[in-house]
Protein backbone atom coordinates (compact mmCIF):
# COMPACT_ATOMS: atom_id res chain seq x y z
CA UNK A 1 0.00 0.00 0.00
CA UNK A 2 1.32 3.21 -0.71
CA UNK A 3 1.41 6.07 1.32
CA UNK A 4 2.16 9.81 2.29
CA UNK A 5 3.27 11.69 5.65
CA UNK A 6 1.32 14.65 5.97
CA UNK A 7 3.86 16.25 9.05
CA UNK A 8 1.61 18.62 10.73
CA UNK A 9 3.18 22.35 11.72
CA UNK A 10 0.22 23.71 13.60
CA UNK A 11 -2.10 24.53 10.73
CA UNK A 12 -5.82 24.28 10.35
CA UNK A 13 -5.70 22.28 7.33
CA UNK A 14 -3.86 19.33 8.42
CA UNK A 15 -7.13 16.89 8.42
CA UNK A 16 -7.88 18.40 5.22
CA UNK A 17 -5.06 17.82 3.35
CA UNK A 18 -4.95 13.93 4.57
CA UNK A 19 -8.72 13.42 3.58
CA UNK A 20 -7.47 15.33 -0.16
CA UNK A 21 -4.97 12.90 -0.75
CA UNK A 22 -7.34 9.77 0.82
CA UNK A 23 -9.67 10.76 -1.63
CA UNK A 24 -7.20 9.90 -4.13
CA UNK A 25 -7.18 6.22 -2.48
CA UNK A 26 -4.00 6.96 -1.93
CA UNK A 27 -2.94 6.48 2.07
CA UNK A 28 -2.16 9.66 3.98
CA UNK A 29 -0.86 9.87 7.82
CA UNK A 30 -0.78 13.04 9.72
CA UNK A 31 2.18 12.89 12.52
CA UNK A 32 3.44 15.72 14.31
CA UNK A 33 6.41 17.59 12.85
CA UNK A 34 9.20 16.80 15.40
CA UNK A 35 11.30 14.07 15.92
CA UNK A 36 10.79 12.51 12.31
CA UNK A 37 14.27 12.05 9.96
CA UNK A 38 15.01 11.35 6.41
CA UNK A 39 15.97 8.06 7.53
CA UNK A 40 12.69 7.32 9.35
CA UNK A 41 10.71 8.58 6.22
CA UNK A 42 12.91 5.88 3.99
CA UNK A 43 12.93 2.91 6.31
CA UNK A 44 8.88 3.46 7.10
CA UNK A 45 8.82 3.27 2.79
CA UNK A 46 6.71 6.79 2.65
CA UNK A 47 6.40 7.85 -1.03
CA UNK A 48 6.27 11.42 -0.41
CA UNK A 49 6.16 13.88 2.71
CA UNK A 50 3.83 17.05 2.80
CA UNK A 51 4.57 19.99 4.98
CA UNK A 52 1.72 21.59 6.04
CA UNK A 53 0.42 25.25 7.00
CA UNK A 54 0.40 26.94 10.43
CA UNK A 55 0.43 30.46 11.77
CA UNK A 56 4.20 31.08 12.81
CA UNK A 57 7.11 32.41 11.10
CA UNK A 58 9.46 30.13 10.52
CA UNK A 59 12.48 32.69 11.48
CA UNK A 60 11.08 32.89 15.37
CA UNK A 61 12.94 30.90 17.56
CA UNK A 62 10.32 29.02 19.11
CA UNK A 63 8.61 28.48 15.69
CA UNK A 64 7.96 24.87 14.71
CA UNK A 65 10.81 23.09 12.51
CA UNK A 66 11.58 19.70 10.61
CA UNK A 67 15.13 17.88 10.58
CA UNK A 68 17.10 18.90 7.32
CA UNK A 69 17.85 15.19 6.37
CA UNK A 70 13.99 15.22 5.20
CA UNK A 71 14.82 17.09 2.14
CA UNK A 72 17.48 14.87 1.31
CA UNK A 73 16.38 11.27 1.94
CA UNK A 74 15.27 11.01 -1.94
CA UNK A 75 11.83 11.00 -1.19
CA UNK A 76 9.66 13.80 -2.88
CA UNK A 77 8.36 16.69 -0.45
CA UNK A 78 5.41 19.59 -0.85
CA UNK A 79 5.55 22.30 1.26
CA UNK A 80 2.18 24.03 1.33
CA UNK A 81 2.39 27.73 2.75
CA UNK A 82 4.24 27.61 6.01
CA UNK A 83 5.59 24.52 4.97
CA UNK A 84 7.05 26.19 1.63
CA UNK A 85 8.68 28.65 3.78
CA UNK A 86 10.23 26.21 6.14
CA UNK A 87 11.26 24.10 2.84
CA UNK A 88 13.80 27.45 1.89
CA UNK A 89 14.89 28.17 4.62
CA UNK A 90 15.63 25.00 5.51
CA UNK A 91 17.66 24.48 2.42
CA UNK A 92 19.31 27.94 2.56
CA UNK A 93 17.02 30.66 1.40
CA UNK A 94 15.89 33.83 3.16
CA UNK A 95 12.07 34.32 4.52
CA UNK A 96 11.11 37.76 4.76
CA UNK A 97 7.77 39.42 5.90
CA UNK A 98 5.75 40.46 3.08
CA UNK A 99 6.19 43.84 1.90
CA UNK A 100 2.50 44.73 1.53
CA UNK A 101 1.36 43.03 4.65
CA UNK A 102 -0.41 40.00 4.85
CA UNK A 103 -2.13 38.72 1.28
CA UNK A 104 -5.62 36.88 2.09
CA UNK A 105 -8.28 35.33 0.18
CA UNK A 106 -8.81 34.44 -3.50
CA UNK A 107 -5.76 35.64 -5.78
CA UNK A 108 -4.78 35.42 -9.31
CA UNK A 109 -2.34 32.98 -10.14
CA UNK A 110 0.16 33.02 -12.61
CA UNK A 111 2.22 29.28 -13.04
CA UNK A 112 5.33 28.07 -15.48
CA UNK A 113 5.00 25.21 -17.33
CA UNK A 114 6.05 22.30 -14.60
CA UNK A 115 4.85 18.89 -13.33
CA UNK A 116 3.27 20.21 -10.53
CA UNK A 117 1.03 22.69 -12.59
CA UNK A 118 0.48 20.00 -15.21
CA UNK A 119 -3.19 20.27 -16.72
CA UNK A 120 -3.59 23.19 -14.98
CA UNK A 121 -4.31 26.77 -16.38
CA UNK A 122 -1.29 29.64 -17.01
CA UNK A 123 -4.06 31.58 -15.32
CA UNK A 124 -6.24 30.28 -12.40
CA UNK A 125 -7.26 31.61 -8.55
CA UNK A 126 -5.54 30.47 -5.64
CA UNK A 127 -6.08 30.82 -2.19
CA UNK A 128 -4.00 32.80 0.26
CA UNK A 129 -3.17 33.13 3.97
CA UNK A 130 0.29 34.42 4.88
CA UNK A 131 2.74 37.25 6.30
CA UNK A 132 5.73 35.79 4.62
CA UNK A 133 7.27 35.00 2.01
CA UNK A 134 9.93 33.47 -0.10
CA UNK A 135 12.71 36.55 -0.47
CA UNK A 136 15.76 34.22 -1.26
CA UNK A 137 15.60 31.11 -3.04
CA UNK A 138 17.56 28.21 -2.02
CA UNK A 139 20.61 26.75 -4.19
CA UNK A 140 19.23 24.61 -6.87
CA UNK A 141 15.29 26.10 -6.55
CA UNK A 142 13.55 28.30 -9.15
CA UNK A 143 10.29 29.99 -8.97
CA UNK A 144 7.17 28.33 -11.09
CA UNK A 145 4.42 30.61 -9.96
CA UNK A 146 3.58 34.37 -8.83
CA UNK A 147 0.91 36.12 -7.77
CA UNK A 148 1.01 39.98 -7.96
CA UNK A 149 1.74 40.37 -4.13
CA UNK A 150 3.98 36.98 -4.17
CA UNK A 151 7.36 36.76 -6.21
CA UNK A 152 7.92 33.48 -5.26
CA UNK A 153 4.57 31.69 -5.14
CA UNK A 154 5.63 28.19 -5.95
CA UNK A 155 8.91 26.88 -6.13
CA UNK A 156 11.16 24.20 -6.85
CA UNK A 157 14.00 21.75 -6.99
CA UNK A 158 13.08 18.97 -9.67
CA UNK A 159 16.66 16.81 -9.47
CA UNK A 160 15.49 16.28 -5.64
CA UNK A 161 11.86 16.76 -6.44
CA UNK A 162 10.91 19.44 -3.60
CA UNK A 163 8.46 21.60 -4.38
CA UNK A 164 6.73 23.83 -2.20
CA UNK A 165 3.49 26.76 -2.70
CA UNK A 166 2.45 29.45 -0.98
CA UNK A 167 -1.06 28.82 -2.00
CA UNK A 168 -3.51 26.32 0.31
CA UNK A 169 -4.09 23.75 -2.97
CA UNK A 170 -6.46 21.80 -0.49
CA UNK A 171 -9.09 24.42 -0.09
CA UNK A 172 -12.06 24.62 -2.43
CA UNK A 173 -11.05 28.52 -3.80
CA UNK A 174 -7.85 26.52 -5.14
CA UNK A 175 -9.73 26.14 -8.28
CA UNK A 176 -7.23 23.29 -9.73
CA UNK A 177 -5.91 22.36 -6.32
CA UNK A 178 -6.88 18.81 -6.23
CA UNK A 179 -5.15 18.32 -9.43
CA UNK A 180 -2.33 19.97 -8.02
CA UNK A 181 -2.13 17.62 -5.32
CA UNK A 182 -3.10 14.84 -7.52
CA UNK A 183 -0.07 15.58 -9.65
CA UNK A 184 2.20 15.50 -6.96
CA UNK A 185 0.54 12.66 -5.26
CA UNK A 186 1.32 10.72 -8.63
CA UNK A 187 3.28 12.09 -10.76
CA UNK A 188 6.24 13.21 -8.88
CA UNK A 189 5.68 10.30 -5.72
CA UNK A 190 4.56 8.16 -8.11
CA UNK A 191 1.51 6.39 -6.07
CA UNK A 192 -0.68 3.92 -7.18
CA UNK A 193 -3.83 4.71 -5.51
CA UNK A 194 -4.70 1.60 -3.81
CA UNK A 195 -5.87 2.73 -0.55
CA UNK A 196 -9.17 0.91 -1.14
CA UNK A 197 -12.16 0.05 2.01
CA UNK A 198 -12.55 -3.34 0.49
CA UNK A 199 -8.94 -4.02 1.05
CA UNK A 200 -9.10 -2.52 4.26
CA UNK A 201 -12.06 -4.17 5.74
CA UNK A 202 -10.17 -7.82 4.15
CA UNK A 203 -7.32 -7.02 5.64
CA UNK A 204 -8.99 -6.29 8.89
CA UNK A 205 -10.67 -8.98 9.24
CA UNK A 206 -7.96 -11.55 8.76
CA UNK A 207 -6.00 -9.30 11.04
CA UNK A 208 -8.17 -9.52 14.13
CA UNK A 209 -8.83 -12.86 13.11
CA UNK A 210 -5.93 -13.90 13.97
CA UNK A 211 -4.83 -11.16 16.71
CA UNK A 212 -7.51 -12.45 18.95
CA UNK A 213 -7.99 -16.25 18.34
CA UNK A 214 -9.85 -17.29 21.49
CA UNK A 215 -10.00 -13.93 23.15
CA UNK A 216 -13.03 -12.12 24.56
CA UNK A 217 -13.76 -8.66 23.24
CA UNK A 218 -16.60 -6.06 25.18
CA UNK A 219 -17.21 -2.87 22.99
CA UNK A 220 -19.90 -0.39 24.49
CA UNK A 221 -22.57 0.69 21.72
CA UNK A 222 -23.93 3.53 21.61
CA UNK A 223 -25.89 2.93 18.32
CA UNK A 224 -23.56 6.15 16.48
CA UNK A 225 -22.05 5.52 13.37
CA UNK A 226 -18.53 4.63 15.18
CA UNK A 227 -18.96 2.14 17.01
CA UNK A 228 -21.60 0.10 15.38
CA UNK A 229 -19.23 -0.18 12.50
CA UNK A 230 -16.43 -1.15 14.70
CA UNK A 231 -19.22 -3.77 16.15
CA UNK A 232 -20.20 -5.18 12.68
CA UNK A 233 -16.11 -5.60 11.47
CA UNK A 234 -14.94 -7.09 14.42
CA UNK A 235 -18.28 -9.43 14.57
CA UNK A 236 -17.52 -10.55 11.09
CA UNK A 237 -13.41 -11.53 12.42
CA UNK A 238 -14.33 -13.55 16.01
CA UNK A 239 -18.15 -13.36 15.85
CA UNK A 240 -19.97 -14.36 18.91
CA UNK A 241 -17.07 -13.64 21.33
CA UNK A 242 -17.49 -10.29 20.59
CA UNK A 243 -20.09 -8.63 23.55
CA UNK A 244 -21.43 -5.39 22.88
CA UNK A 245 -23.37 -3.82 25.34
CA UNK A 246 -25.91 -1.04 24.27
CA UNK A 247 -26.39 1.17 27.50
CA UNK A 248 -30.58 2.48 26.86
CA UNK A 249 -30.93 4.98 29.00
CA UNK A 250 -34.40 6.11 27.58
CA UNK A 251 -32.48 9.36 26.18
CA UNK A 252 -32.36 8.19 22.58
CA UNK A 253 -34.51 9.14 19.35
CA UNK A 254 -38.10 7.71 18.89
CA UNK A 255 -37.17 3.84 18.11
CA UNK A 256 -33.65 4.39 17.78
CA UNK A 257 -32.94 1.92 20.30
CA UNK A 258 -34.78 -0.81 18.93
CA UNK A 259 -33.55 0.11 15.27
CA UNK A 260 -30.28 -0.58 16.65
CA UNK A 261 -31.24 -3.64 18.27
CA UNK A 262 -32.83 -4.88 15.42
CA UNK A 263 -30.12 -3.98 12.98
CA UNK A 264 -27.27 -5.11 14.71
CA UNK A 265 -28.54 -7.50 16.71
CA UNK A 266 -31.08 -9.69 14.34
CA UNK A 267 -30.63 -8.63 10.86
CA UNK A 268 -26.10 -8.59 10.74
CA UNK A 269 -25.94 -11.08 13.85
CA UNK A 270 -24.04 -8.33 16.20
CA UNK A 271 -23.98 -10.10 19.91
CA UNK A 272 -25.91 -6.98 21.46
CA UNK A 273 -26.96 -6.81 25.32
CA UNK A 274 -29.43 -3.98 25.65
CA UNK A 275 -29.57 -2.58 28.65
CA UNK A 276 -33.06 -0.42 29.28
CA UNK A 277 -31.78 2.11 32.25
CA UNK A 278 -34.80 4.83 31.62
CA UNK A 279 -36.19 4.61 34.73
CA UNK A 280 -32.42 4.78 36.17
CA UNK A 281 -31.29 7.45 34.64
CA UNK A 282 -34.56 9.69 35.29
CA UNK A 283 -34.22 9.08 38.71
CA UNK A 284 -31.07 10.64 39.17
CA UNK A 285 -31.59 13.51 36.69
CA UNK A 286 -34.26 14.28 38.95
CA UNK A 287 -34.76 17.69 39.97
CA UNK A 288 -31.14 18.58 37.88
CA UNK A 289 -31.49 21.75 35.66
CA UNK A 290 -27.79 22.58 34.88
CA UNK A 291 -26.35 21.65 31.66
CA UNK A 292 -23.28 20.22 32.87
CA UNK A 293 -24.33 18.78 35.73
CA UNK A 294 -26.96 16.62 33.37
CA UNK A 295 -23.66 15.63 31.29
CA UNK A 296 -21.35 14.42 34.39
CA UNK A 297 -24.53 12.45 36.07
CA UNK A 298 -25.42 10.79 32.66
CA UNK A 299 -21.93 9.78 32.14
CA UNK A 300 -21.42 8.55 35.30
CA UNK A 301 -24.35 6.49 35.26
CA UNK A 302 -23.64 4.77 31.81
CA UNK A 303 -20.33 3.62 33.52
CA UNK A 304 -21.69 2.15 36.04
CA UNK A 305 -24.33 -0.08 34.35
CA UNK A 306 -21.87 -0.48 32.13
CA UNK A 307 -19.54 -1.67 34.65
CA UNK A 308 -22.40 -4.14 36.25
CA UNK A 309 -22.95 -5.78 32.73
CA UNK A 310 -19.69 -6.39 32.20
CA UNK A 311 -19.05 -8.26 35.58
CA UNK A 312 -22.21 -10.34 34.68
CA UNK A 313 -20.11 -11.86 31.62
CA UNK A 314 -16.98 -12.55 33.84
CA UNK A 315 -13.64 -12.63 32.16
CA UNK A 316 -13.20 -10.02 29.42
CA UNK A 317 -9.80 -9.98 27.38
CA UNK A 318 -9.71 -6.32 25.59
CA UNK A 319 -12.09 -3.65 25.69
CA UNK A 320 -13.12 -2.30 21.87
CA UNK A 321 -13.82 0.81 21.17
CA UNK A 322 -14.89 3.23 17.77
CA UNK A 323 -11.55 5.45 17.99
CA UNK A 324 -11.38 7.14 14.57
CA UNK A 325 -8.47 9.13 12.96
CA UNK A 326 -8.98 12.58 13.76
CA UNK A 327 -9.36 11.68 17.69
CA UNK A 328 -6.01 10.04 17.45
CA UNK A 329 -4.42 13.29 15.68
CA UNK A 330 -6.10 15.22 18.52
CA UNK A 331 -4.65 12.99 21.00
CA UNK A 332 -1.13 13.16 19.73
CA UNK A 333 -0.87 9.51 19.44
CA UNK A 334 -0.44 9.74 15.71
CA UNK A 335 2.12 6.42 16.22
CA UNK A 336 0.22 4.17 19.00
CA UNK A 337 -0.36 1.06 17.65
CA UNK A 338 -3.29 -0.54 17.06
CA UNK A 339 -3.61 -2.90 20.25
CA UNK A 340 -2.34 -1.00 22.90
CA UNK A 341 -2.08 -1.46 26.56
CA UNK A 342 -4.82 -0.62 28.31
CA UNK A 343 -5.40 3.62 29.32
CA UNK A 344 -8.37 5.40 30.52
CA UNK A 345 -10.56 5.31 27.84
CA UNK A 346 -13.94 7.62 27.32
CA UNK A 347 -13.77 8.07 30.70
CA UNK A 348 -14.18 3.73 32.21
CA UNK A 349 -12.64 3.51 35.41
CA UNK A 350 -8.95 1.66 35.77
CA UNK A 351 -10.78 -0.88 37.97
CA UNK A 352 -11.94 -2.44 34.41
CA UNK A 353 -8.97 -4.43 33.92
CA UNK A 354 -8.22 -5.10 30.06
CA UNK A 355 -5.25 -6.70 28.57
CA UNK A 356 -5.72 -4.24 26.08
CA UNK A 357 -7.51 -1.25 23.96
CA UNK A 358 -8.89 -2.94 20.14
CA UNK A 359 -9.43 0.40 17.84
CA UNK A 360 -10.37 -0.81 14.50
CA UNK A 361 -11.38 2.13 12.65
CA UNK A 362 -8.21 4.50 14.68
CA UNK A 363 -6.64 4.70 10.85
CA UNK A 364 -10.06 5.86 9.36
CA UNK A 365 -11.91 9.81 8.72
CA UNK A 366 -15.61 9.76 9.33
CA UNK A 367 -16.17 9.24 5.56
CA UNK A 368 -14.29 6.72 5.57
CA UNK A 369 -15.94 5.65 8.78
CA UNK A 370 -19.09 5.92 6.39
CA UNK A 371 -18.16 3.91 3.46
CA UNK A 372 -16.99 0.86 5.71
CA UNK A 373 -20.01 1.10 7.25
CA UNK A 374 -22.13 0.47 4.01
CA UNK A 375 -19.77 -1.16 2.39
CA UNK A 376 -20.37 -4.24 5.56
CA UNK A 377 -24.04 -3.79 4.64
CA UNK A 378 -25.02 -1.47 7.46
CA UNK A 379 -28.08 0.30 6.39
CA UNK A 380 -28.09 3.75 5.26
CA UNK A 381 -29.95 5.51 7.95
CA UNK A 382 -27.67 3.82 10.96
CA UNK A 383 -24.12 4.56 8.54
CA UNK A 384 -25.60 8.12 7.77
CA UNK A 385 -26.61 9.29 11.03
CA UNK A 386 -26.75 12.89 12.29
CA UNK A 387 -24.64 13.59 14.82
CA UNK A 388 -26.22 12.78 18.27
CA UNK A 389 -24.77 14.12 21.79
CA UNK A 390 -23.48 11.67 24.27
CA UNK A 391 -26.36 13.02 26.86
CA UNK A 392 -28.73 12.58 23.95
CA UNK A 393 -32.49 14.32 24.67
CA UNK A 394 -31.37 15.10 28.36
CA UNK A 395 -29.00 18.26 26.45
CA UNK A 396 -32.16 18.83 24.42
CA UNK A 397 -35.02 19.41 27.23
CA UNK A 398 -34.22 23.02 28.62
CA UNK A 399 -34.08 22.15 32.15
CA UNK A 400 -35.40 19.44 34.43
CA UNK A 401 -35.55 15.68 32.18
CA UNK A 402 -38.93 13.80 33.08
CA UNK A 403 -40.52 11.32 31.16
CA UNK A 404 -43.14 13.56 30.22
CA UNK A 405 -40.88 16.28 28.58
CA UNK A 406 -39.22 13.07 26.36
CA UNK A 407 -42.33 11.66 24.79
CA UNK A 408 -43.06 15.34 23.63
CA UNK A 409 -39.45 15.97 22.38
CA UNK A 410 -39.77 12.49 21.14
CA UNK A 411 -42.83 13.04 18.86
CA UNK A 412 -41.74 16.67 17.91
CA UNK A 413 -38.11 15.52 16.87
CA UNK A 414 -39.91 12.79 14.45
CA UNK A 415 -42.17 14.81 12.90
CA UNK A 416 -39.52 17.58 12.30
CA UNK A 417 -37.01 14.83 10.72
CA UNK A 418 -39.50 13.16 8.67
CA UNK A 419 -40.90 15.90 7.14
CA UNK A 420 -37.71 17.21 6.48
CA UNK A 421 -36.40 13.73 5.22
CA UNK A 422 -39.04 13.76 2.85
CA UNK A 423 -37.96 17.06 1.64
CA UNK A 424 -34.42 15.33 0.96
CA UNK A 425 -33.53 17.14 3.95
CA UNK A 426 -30.12 15.00 4.30
CA UNK A 427 -28.95 16.71 0.92
CA UNK A 428 -29.14 20.25 2.33
CA UNK A 429 -28.93 20.04 6.29
CA UNK A 430 -25.60 18.37 8.24
CA UNK A 431 -27.75 18.53 11.40
CA UNK A 432 -31.64 18.94 12.40
CA UNK A 433 -33.95 18.30 15.09
CA UNK A 434 -36.14 19.58 17.63
CA UNK A 435 -35.23 21.37 21.10
CA UNK A 436 -37.70 21.27 24.13
CA UNK A 437 -38.02 24.80 25.47
CA UNK A 438 -38.58 25.77 29.14
CA UNK A 439 -40.97 28.47 27.53
CA UNK A 440 -44.43 27.55 27.99
CA UNK A 441 -47.00 29.90 26.41
CA UNK A 442 -51.02 30.58 25.54
CA UNK A 443 -52.62 29.18 22.68
CA UNK A 444 -56.07 28.68 21.39
CA UNK A 445 -57.23 24.77 20.78
CA UNK A 446 -61.20 23.84 20.12
CA UNK A 447 -62.14 27.56 21.16
CA UNK A 448 -60.88 26.97 24.44
CA UNK A 449 -57.54 28.63 26.21
CA UNK A 450 -54.58 26.24 26.61
CA UNK A 451 -51.04 26.56 27.95
CA UNK A 452 -48.59 24.24 27.12
CA UNK A 453 -44.92 24.15 25.86
CA UNK A 454 -43.07 25.96 23.53
CA UNK A 455 -40.89 23.59 20.42
CA UNK A 456 -37.83 25.05 18.67
CA UNK A 457 -36.59 23.70 15.49
CA UNK A 458 -33.33 23.74 14.38
CA UNK A 459 -31.70 22.82 11.68
CA UNK A 460 -27.93 23.63 10.24
CA UNK A 461 -25.66 23.93 7.34
CA UNK A 462 -21.85 23.20 7.71
CA UNK A 463 -18.68 20.50 6.74
CA UNK A 464 -17.07 21.05 9.62
CA UNK A 465 -19.30 22.27 12.84
CA UNK A 466 -16.55 24.27 13.52
CA UNK A 467 -18.65 26.65 11.98
CA UNK A 468 -22.14 26.54 11.02
CA UNK A 469 -24.90 28.12 9.33
CA UNK A 470 -28.50 28.17 10.07
CA UNK A 471 -30.71 26.67 6.84
CA UNK A 472 -33.04 28.74 4.96
CA UNK A 473 -35.53 25.88 5.04
CA UNK A 474 -38.76 26.82 2.75
CA UNK A 475 -41.92 28.56 4.82
CA UNK A 476 -44.04 25.79 3.37
CA UNK A 477 -42.04 22.68 5.21
CA UNK A 478 -41.79 24.83 8.15
CA UNK A 479 -45.77 25.35 8.22
CA UNK A 480 -46.07 22.19 7.44
CA UNK A 481 -43.83 20.63 10.70
CA UNK A 482 -45.20 23.28 12.96
CA UNK A 483 -48.90 22.42 12.19
CA UNK A 484 -48.22 18.53 12.71
CA UNK A 485 -46.61 19.17 15.91
CA UNK A 486 -49.37 21.49 17.53
CA UNK A 487 -51.66 18.94 16.37
CA UNK A 488 -50.30 15.71 16.87
CA UNK A 489 -48.46 15.92 19.99
CA UNK A 490 -50.37 16.91 23.36
CA UNK A 491 -49.11 19.60 25.64
CA UNK A 492 -47.28 21.87 22.73
CA UNK A 493 -49.03 24.88 21.87
CA UNK A 494 -46.06 26.74 19.79
CA UNK A 495 -43.25 26.56 17.39
CA UNK A 496 -40.37 28.65 16.88
CA UNK A 497 -37.70 27.86 14.46
CA UNK A 498 -33.53 28.96 15.35
CA UNK A 499 -32.49 31.53 12.91
CA UNK A 500 -28.95 31.69 14.78
CA UNK A 501 -25.82 30.56 12.98
CA UNK A 502 -22.55 29.58 14.88
CA UNK A 503 -20.61 31.43 16.58
CA UNK A 504 -22.26 33.14 18.21
CA UNK A 505 -24.30 30.55 18.99
CA UNK A 506 -23.58 26.62 19.09
CA UNK A 507 -25.45 23.80 17.25
CA UNK A 508 -26.60 22.29 20.15
CA UNK A 509 -29.40 24.33 22.93
CA UNK A 510 -27.31 22.87 25.51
Amino acid sequence: MDKILVLDFGGQYNQLIARRVRSMHVFAEVRPCGGVTGRDIAQAGYKGVIFTGGPNSVYDAHSPHADPSLLTAGVPVLGICYGHQLMAYLAGGGIAPAHSGSEYGKTQLFTEPNVLFRDVPRESVCFMSHTDFVEELPAGFRTIAHTAGCSCAAMCDEQRKLYGVQFHPEVTHTVYGMQILHNFVFDVCGCRGDWIMEDFISRSVDAYRRQLAGKKVLLALSGGVDSSVAAVLLHKAIGSRLFCVFVDHGLLRKGEGERVEQTLGRELGVNVIRVRAEERFLQRLKGIVEPEQKRRIIGEEFIRVFEEQAGKLGRIDLLAQGTIYPDVIESGKGDAAVIKSHHNVGGLPETMAFRGIVEPLRDLFKDEVREVGEKLGIPQDLVRRQPFPGPGLAVRVIGEVTAEKLRILREADAVFREELDRADGPAVCAQYFAVLTDTRSVGVMGDARTYGCTVALRAVQTDDFMTAEWARLPYELLEKASSRITNEIRGVTRVVYDITSKPPATVEWE
